[in-house]
């Protein structure tokens, strides 16, 4: 899996990067936790669902938010980050220019910044969220959701409410022309610890299911 290094808007940012073999392969990038609390792009939780995307023949991404790694800059409070993972999406799109679709997933911290870039970026047709900060962060801006998704969270997670998570996409959901599904992995904490293989199962079902209803659709 080459190591990527591209140009961010603060400096050099530090990538893993699987190319498909197909040159129209959908694109996706994989965000991940907060910075101060340990967060990179090695995360378990990020690989799980960056394999999910790179099994299903996607292009993806994951990197170091600034200051992360071998990532210059310096932590920006959600502001800089989401310019990164702008960069980051800009990088895929220019060196995938003949791809079909284009996907974006996130975990906590990484979770929020993804779903904020799809409210930039019309062209995302689709989003995996593992433990979006619900109960701490305003996801009002998703108003209206521009894509369908995938919402996952653990029942036994002290960080992030599973009540919090169950109203944003119960309010997800009953946007119009929006599907967003909610799996709740029982026994899982905010770190999926055992529970990675189902978090791995879950999140590649529902990959299976969108790639399936959008060949049907073609």
């Amino acid at each position: 899996m080459p190591e990527v290094i591209f140009n961010g808007p603060d400096g050099r940012l530090e990538g893993r990067y699987h190319q498909s073999k197909v040159p129209s392969a959908p694109i996706a990038i994989v965000l991940h936790p907060h910075p101060l609390h340990g967060g990179t792009m090695n995360n378990r939780i990020v690989y799980t669902i960056f394999n999910a995307f790179s099994e299903r023949g996607f292009s993806v991404l994951r990197f170091n938010f600034r200051g992360v790694g071998k990532s210059q800059g310096r932590f920006d409070s959600g502001i800089g980050e989401l310019s990164d993972a702008a960069y980051a999406f800009d990088w895929m799109q220019q060196i995938n220019q003949s791809s079909t679709a284009c996907w974006i997933g996130g975990y906590s911290f990484g979770a929020l910044i993804a779903m904020q870039l799809m409210m930039r970026r019309p062209e995302i047709e689709g989003f995996i969220s593992v433990s979006p900060p619900a109960n701490t962060e305003d996801f009002s801006f998703l108003a209206p959701c521009p894509s369908s998704g995938l919402i996952v969270q653990g029942d036994k997670d002290q960080q992030v409410t599973l009540d919090s998570v169950s109203k944003l996409a119960t309010k997800l959901d009953n946007q119009k022309n929006i599907s967003v599904d909610l799996n709740v992995i029982t026994g899982a904490d905010h770190f999926y610890q055992e529970k990675l293989d189902d978090l791995s199962t879950c999140v590649g079902a529902y990959l299976d299911k969108a790639l399936s209803a959008e060949k049907a659709e073609s």
